[in-house]
C-alpha cells in the first residue's frame, strides 16, 4: 500500500473485520471462555495494557509503525464504531501496520483523533501511540469497549495469514475526557508466541449471537 500521510478526504477504506462472534463490556469484564480465546490471547486483547510494549516483550524486538494513511475525515461517521461520537470533530483518521524492526506485520490499527488537538499527542506521526504519550508521560485509561473474531480478504493478504482474527476497538481517556478511539487487529502469526487462539468450534457448539 502507498503511503499517505495527509489526504483530504474520507475516500481512502479502513479495514473492519466481518465479524462472526462480537461480545461487549461485559463480555470483557467477565472474559472469554477459554475455548473460544485462549488464556495468553485473553491477556494481550482483553488487558488494558500497551499493545506495542506487549508486542516487543513477546518478540524480543522494537515494535515499528508503517503509517499508511493519515486521512482528514472531517465530521464523517467513516464507518467507525459508534464511539466515535465522543471524539469532537473535525477528526483525523490514522491507520498503521504494528511491526517488528526485521518487518513482520504483528497488528493493523485505525486510530481516530480530533484534528485540532492530534499533535498534542503524537508530536511524531511516524512512532507508536504509546511510545508518543509516554515520552510525554501521559496518564491514559484504555477503555475497551468491543471484542471481534472475524475475516478480512485484505488483513490475510498483508498479514500472510488466513483468518479468522481477533480484533477490538476502545477508547483512550486523557483527564476525564476521550483523546482518541482504536480498532486493532491482530495477526495469527504471535501464534509462534502465545500459543493457539482458541477453537472456532466453541461457537458451532455455543451458537452465540452478536452482540
Amino acid at each position: 500500500m502507498t503511503v499517505s500521510l495527509l489526504t483530504s478526504t474520507c475516500s481512502t477504506p479502513w479495514y473492519a473485520l466481518d465479524p462472526i462472534w462480537q461480545g461487549d463490556a461485559a463480555a470483557i469484564a467477565q472474559g472469554l471462555p477459554h475455548d473460544l480465546l485462549a488464556p495468553a490471547w485473553q491477556i494481550l486483547i482483553l488487558g488494558d495494557g500497551s499493545p506495542t510494549r506487549h508486542l516487543q516483550l513477546l518478540t524480543g524486538e522494537s515494535t515499528e509503525v508503517d503509517v499508511i494513511d493519515m486521512s482528514a475525515i472531517g465530521h464523517a461517521s467513516d464507518r467507525a464504531p459508534a464511539q466515535l461520537q465522543l471524539i469532537p470533530g473535525p477528526r483525523l483518521r490514522r491507520q498503521v501496520w504494528l511491526r517488528t524492526a526485521s518487518g513482520q506485520r504483528l497488528a493493523y490499527a485505525t486510530s481516530w483523533w480530533e484534528a485540532a488537538h492530534v499533535d498534542e499527542y503524537l508530536q511524531n506521526r511516524a512512532m507508536p501511540i504509546w511510545t508518543n504519550l509516554a515520552q510525554r508521560k501521559v496518564e491514559l485509561y484504555r477503555d475497551i469497549q468491543a471484542v471481534y473474531l472475524g475475516h478480512s480478504e485484505t488483513l490475510a493478504a498483508a498479514f500472510g495469514e488466513a483468518g479468522p482474527f481477533w480484533g477490538r476497538h476502545y477508547l483512550f481517556w486523557h483527564d476525564r475526557r476521550p483523546i482518541t478511539l482504536i480498532y486493532e487487529v491482530f495477526s495469527p502469526y504471535l501464534c509462534r508466541y502465545l500459543g493457539p487462539m482458541g477453537s472456532t468450534a466453541y461457537l458451532a457448539n455455543s451458537a452465540p449471537t452478536l452482540a
